[in-house]
């Protein structure tokens, strides 16, 4: 394992102890709102200064961008971290056990490292550029479908910008009706790992954060899946808008999607 894979490892284990420990004890679990419909609770900014101790430790010089505590600087370093503490926030208040801790580091704006740590099911998966995708150390690969008749698609819902709602529905009828069935499990970080380990076949998602997908985009290319915006583009970072699946599935999904876009969502 490469050495800041490993450093990656150790701070999502940290930070999924925390998170377990606190699952099993709702009543110490304090939950705000800090924007519309989205939600933190005292669990993510203790599981991200956990995973921020982490990496400072061990990288004192690199730089971080976290969900909660936003951009920590580091004078001239080509090194940053990107870290979401608890991805699927609203499902770990409700007592879903469905979330997970997501950590990405990029080398001079490429992503060299991924860690997407599921604490509930101890599943850890991993990944490496250029050195392919694991899953508690064992290779995995994405799908292999050939058209979306019977495949199962993951999708996350607009929350936080309604606005696209009505394009987004009709993206939503229009893939409905040509595959087995979709989920909207509520972590976007574990949408993209289980498209690497061939769990679900696709994917695609409006408005996403840096920290929502940089790791799950590492680990689902290095398991053999393409990453495009709406457009088949590579916006998607700017955007947050992502397709994701194996090449025949993201034609087909974007080949479905292109009549229902609106300009907006063209960019």
């Amino acid at each position: 394992m490469h050495p800041m894979l490993n450093i990656a490892v150790r701070a999502a284990r940290n930070a999924g102890n925390v998170i377990a420990k606190s699952f099993s004890q709702p009543e110490n679990v304090e939950v705000m709102q800090k924007g519309a419909n989205d939600f933190v609770t005292n669990v993510d900014k203790e599981a991200e200064a956990v995973i921020i101790s982490t990496l400072k430790k061990a990288y004192p010089d690199h730089c971080i961008l976290g969900e909660e505590s936003g951009q920590l600087s580091a004078e001239n370093s080509d090194y940053q971290w990107i870290i979401d503490p608890l991805d699927g926030t609203t499902n770990f208040a409700k007592g879903v056990p469905h979330f997970s801790v997501s950590i990405a580091l990029r080398y001079r704006g490429k992503t060299e490292q991924a860690v997407i740590y599921d604490p509930i099911r101890d599943e850890l998966f991993t990944a490496s550029r250029g050195a392919g995708a694991q899953l508690n150390g064992y290779r995995i690969r994405t799908g292999q479908a050939r058209e979306l008749s019977g495949t199962l698609l993951a999708t996350g819902f607009p929350f936080r910008q309604k606005a696209h709602m009505d394009a987004y529905m009709n993206i939503f009828h229009s893939l409905f009706t040509e595959c087995s069935d979709i989920r909207r499990a509520g972590s976007a970080a574990l949408d993209l790992a289980y498209v690497a380990a061939g769990r679900y076949d696709g994917f695609w998602e409006i408005g996403l954060k840096p920290w929502d997908s940089a790791a799950g985009e590492l680990i689902a290319r290095e398991a053999g899946a393409i990453v495009t915006d709406f457009v088949g583009g590579h916006n998607f970072e700017k955007s947050g808008n992502l397709v994701v699946g194996n090449p025949r599935i993201v034609k087909a999904l974007l080949g479905k999607m292109r009549e229902h876009l609106t300009d907006s969502l063209k960019r």
